[in-house]
């Protein structure tokens, strides 16, 4: 069998040269200046639901994290305990997050540097920069929800490098740090559960072939691992996360006309990393529309043709099974609820890209070797790849930006429609907010989340709270299971006269459906107190403070209920405690003050 042209016959050098040290620097000073305009972002779409909640900041919070499953978006605890870690620091700066999520991207590069080294692939640091610096990768690393991407990398890449030594040396404690490596990336992010596979894929493109003994049999329990996750994840997404319904009733042929699309897509962003999106259009995947079945059938011609061509050099070939089978939990084959809004993501091939990005970096390196323009070309690739990730990356300077680069690129999301009517919300721009949520329902009739948060918008409006109730309504007719909804639309009864009972019953929906929710205790307390019903409201105060020790509008609720009871010496108690957590809580300092 011919040698394989991506590899170099020469014994591989070791990882770490004093001389590399620069270059090491300037890997790690180049990641940084590229995302610079990222540095300042602030809290971006579902950014709050990952940086730490109030309710689990504690130590037993952080237990929460781990053992109680849907007390974070997703099971992901590894990744949440760095989130709960990265609050004890510095709390909810945002510079924080977004400076461990560069360095996380970098250490990943250097990884990448190393591997290719180890595998004795030419121009290692050429496809570390290719990662460090590619557009690509922007939305992985920019948005600190995607922390889940670049901590699972760290560990996905550690895991193969550590594996990689022990398949030279057999020593068993190397399998020990690579199958921890592997076990702490899957309780980071499930799409590294690949990796065993991609292992073997690589071993065969080392020998040309797989034996049971030596390459299997090893990664058999990394197998079980990953697929065992996997199912896991799929369970929570449809379960918890809402991956199930009209949105991804799609049949087999459509599965498979849209893998082969995403396929071409994804491959196409990393060649030509141009016009890239938050959120890309929804496609229509039409078994009708004879176009739409030239993806599978291209995918199909290319990977036969790899075959026939792995008869010569297997490289190719092995770049596209990892890129493929690294992309797999991605193609539409199973349920991930970002369908919703589009079946494309950047942050969806962050590790797969590698499968193009290695292969590409090594045929550069060899083809610019062969050229007068070698030195040239390790400069500019870099150099025009960061200036592409430096533009992009200030389109994640804040959420207005954001929403209005996406629609500028995709008028028809009306997921960033909805999202940017938050944001000014948020600033106080209501009517440019409610103007926003409703073209996004113009979009998207049966959008929920922007009915209700047009409703919530409308209550900011004098004389609106009629028309606020009636959007809440309709969101509760498409999501009738959503507690959110119910104790929202609670809140909005008791604007209206005469509606105290019907808020009341709305909180108690909210709390049978959410029944750790220490707001909805709270929201229920507050009508129950507006009845006169203190005997009541005090023990859902008391099961709040319970669920979040430090809800200081609890501590203040429950002090007036308890002085309205007549239990002063307990009411001083809970305003004090109200002090501690927040001195500069005035009511609680003026309500001690007339009760000395």
């Amino acid at each position: 069998m011919a040698k394989q042209r991506l590899r170099s016959t020469a014994t591989p050098k070791p990882e770490l040269h004093s001389r590399d040290l620069a270059n090491w620097a300037l890997l790690f000073c180049a990641t940084l200046a590229a995302y610079g305009p990222a540095l300042a972002g602030g809290v971006l779409w579902d950014d709050d639901a990952h940086i730490t909640k109030p309710a689990l900041q504690s130590l037993q919070g952080l237990w929460r994290i781990w053992f109680d499953l849907g007390a974070t978006q997703q099971y992901y605890p590894l990744l949440h305990t760095a989130f709960w870690m990265e609050h004890q620091m510095w709390g909810d700066s945002v510079l924080g997050y977004h400076l461990v999520n560069v360095a996380l991207h970098a250490g990943s590069a250097c990884l990448v540097v190393l591997i290719m080294r180890r595998l004795a692939v030419r121009g290692a640091w050429l496809g570390g920069f290719l990662f460090a610096l590619h557009p690509v990768c922007v939305e992985a690393v920019a948005w600190i929800s995607e922390q889940k991407s670049t901590l699972s990398a760290i560990f996905y890449l550690g895991a193969a490098f550590a594996y990689l030594h022990f398949d030279r040396s057999r020593r068993r404690s190397l399998y020990g740090i690579a199958l921890a490596l592997f076990v702490m990336a899957l309780l980071s992010k499930t799409v590294t559960a690949t990796l065993p596979a991609v292992l073997l894929v690589v071993f065969w493109w080392q020998r040309g072939r797989i034996e049971w003994k030596r390459d299997v049999l090893p990664l058999l329990p990394w197998f079980a691992a990953g697929v065992a996750a996997g199912l896991f994840t799929a369970w929570v997404e449809r379960t918890y996360i809402g991956a199930q319904g009209m949105d991804f009733s799609l049949t087999l042929l459509q599965r498979i006309l849209l893998a082969g699309r995403v396929l071409c897509f994804y491959a196409w962003k990393v060649l030509w990393p141009v016009n890239l999106i938050f959120t890309y259009p929804h496609w229509n995947i039409d078994t009708r529309v004879w176009w739409q079945y030239l993806f599978p059938l291209g995918v199909l011609a290319l990977f036969i043709g790899l075959c026939f061509a792995a008869r010569y050099r297997r490289g190719p070939l092995a770049g596209f099974m990892i890129f493929a089978g690294t992309l797999f939990p991605a193609l539409g084959f199973l349920n991930v609820y970002p369908f919703v809004y589009s079946y494309v993501a950047d942050h969806f091939q962050y590790l797969a890209m590698l499968g193009i990005l290695i292969p590409l970096a090594s045929s550069l390196s060899l083809t610019m070797a062969r050229t007068s323009w070698e030195r040239a070309g390790r400069v500019a690739i870099p150099l025009v790849l960061g200036l592409l990730t430096w533009r992009q990356s200030g389109m994640y300077r804040d959420g207005e930006t954001l929403y209005r680069e996406t629609l500028a690129r995709n008028p028809a999301s009306w997921m960033a429609r909805n999202n940017l009517g938050a944001v000014l919300a948020q600033t106080g721009r209501v009517p440019e907010a409610i103007a926003d949520y409703e073209a996004a329902l113009q979009l998207k009739p049966d959008y929920a989340q922007a009915h209700s948060n047009l409703a919530s918008a409308l209550l900011h409006i004098p004389g609106r709270a009629q028309d606020a109730i009636g959007q809440y309504e309709v969101a509760l007719r498409l999501r009738p299971d959503s507690a959110e909804l119910h104790g929202n639309l609670g809140t909005a009864l008791l604007q209206i006269p005469g509606r105290l009972a019907d808020a009341i019953v709305q909180y108690e929906t909210a709390l049978r459906m959410k029944p750790d929710s220490a707001e909805a205790h709270f929201n229920l307390a507050g009508a129950l107190s507006q009845a006169g019903r203190l005997a009541e409201a005090i023990p859902e105060y008391e099961t709040a403070l319970r669920l979040q020790p430090d809800y200081v509008e609890a501590h203040f609720n429950l002090a007036n209920a308890l002085g309205q009871s007549g239990r002063v010496a307990e009411a001083v108690s809970h305003y004090r405690a109200a002090l501690a957590i927040r001195p500069d809580f005035a009511p609680a300092r003026k309500m001690l003050e007339q009760l000395r």
